[in-house]
């Protein structure tokens, strides 16, 4: 076997497996892989088979079973407001996403996972464990998902200013005060996406003795609700299941309504925003209000909520590009530039 050994360099850098970057969240889990970009996005969900705890599908297809399969199987989402709630199932389905980006079985790619700024250190080893069960090479990396967003929004993260971001995902709404490099100031709390759906479902009932599936009331936020008035408030027909009689029922919701039962979950958002700036050094919050607030994560998709924030804060707010994406992209520029941003991801090592 002569010859110099740098021939066999890229075969076997092939198997070792190619870095990868992952937003485990609550509602999507997206993948990013060195050198090729966003290479997955699909819905954190597996359908289990009760009877012998077989995955059945993971995903996009496990998502259109939810509200719709026979007693023996069972959809479930493994993560609940940012964190693991089931480890068995949440290490399958990563275990199923890493497969889908590598072929081959003996791949160990190294791998940057994004947690929840306001993980515990026990929270924090249960990801890092999922992540090298499911077949990462040791150690699985962790950023926190605000550094991650913010890097990801173009913001410069290594600057003495002070930037401000808001990542409003399907679990947790994160806001940060970021300065060289790291962050000054920060706000986790479990309100977010999911509990706007909870929202809409409890009202439903409430008022029209409505019942709704969860995949409805997702769609009827993303439809309907706003967090700041509409120039032209609108009508729109619901449908789900009468609750006295059993049977299906539409009734028709205005805008104005939803708007109004949104608010409690939305003023969460926004008092987190809020608890945040009060704590942020004098000399950052002057950068901030010339540079303003940054909006990422699913949630910031929310009709009007950055007229709503600007409007309780008095600062000027902006939407990052690719808000559903900042967070993976962000994390993924981490191993673009490993030596560079290393950093940053040390600093969520430093707890151990």
């Amino acid at each position: 076997m002569g010859g110099s050994p740098n021939v066999t360099q890229p075969w076997i850098s092939s198997i070792v497996g190619r870095d990868m970057a992952v937003d485990l969240g609550t509602a999507n889990t997206v993948v990013y892989v060195r050198g090729r970009g966003i290479v997955l996005n699909e819905p954190s969900i597996v359908a289990i088979n009760v009877r012998d705890g077989r995955p059945l599908a993971v995903g996009m297809e496990a998502k259109q079973m939810l509200g719709r399969t026979p007693a023996h199987i069972q959809a479930i989402r493994p993560l609940k407001d940012g964190v693991i709630a089931d480890f068995d199932i949440c290490e399958k389905m990563l275990r199923y996403f890493i497969q889908r980006v590598h072929q081959r079985r003996w791949a160990k790619p190294r791998i940057v996972i994004c947690v929840p700024s306001g993980i515990t250190g026990v929270e924090q080893r249960a990801v890092q464990e999922a992540a090298e069960y499911a077949g990462a090479r040791k150690p699985a990396y962790i950023i926190e998902e605000p550094m991650a967003a913010a890097i990801g929004a173009g913001l410069p993260v290594h600057e003495p200013a002070g930037n401000m971001i808001v990542d409003i995902g399907g679990g947790t709404t994160e806001v940060a005060v970021i300065s060289l490099g790291g962050i000054v100031a920060s706000e986790s709390v479990r309100i977010a996406g999911d509990e706007v759906d909870e929202a809409i479902i409890q009202w439903a009932k409430k008022e029209y003795s409505l019942a709704l599936g969860e995949r409805t009331a997702e769609q009827v936020k993303v439809e309907l609700a706003s967090a700041w008035p509409l120039k032209e408030e609108l009508y729109a027909e619901i449908r789900g299941r009468d609750l006295v009689t059993g049977l299906p029922k539409t009734v028709v919701v205005s805008t104005a309504e939803l708007r109004e039962t949104i608010d409690e979950p939305v003023m969460a958002i926004i008092d987190a925003v809020k608890y945040t700036l009060d704590r942020t050094p004098p000399e950052l919050a002057a950068d901030m209000m010339e540079k303003g607030i940054v909006i990422t994560g699913g949630g910031a998709l929310l009709h009007g909520l950055d007229a709503r924030i600007a409007a309780e804060t008095g600062m000027p707010v902006f939407m990052a590009d690719n808000p559903l994406f900042s967070v993976v992209l962000g994390s993924g520029q981490c191993l673009e530039q490993f030596d560079v941003l290393k950093q940053v991801l040390l600093s969520s090592q430093q707890q151990h």
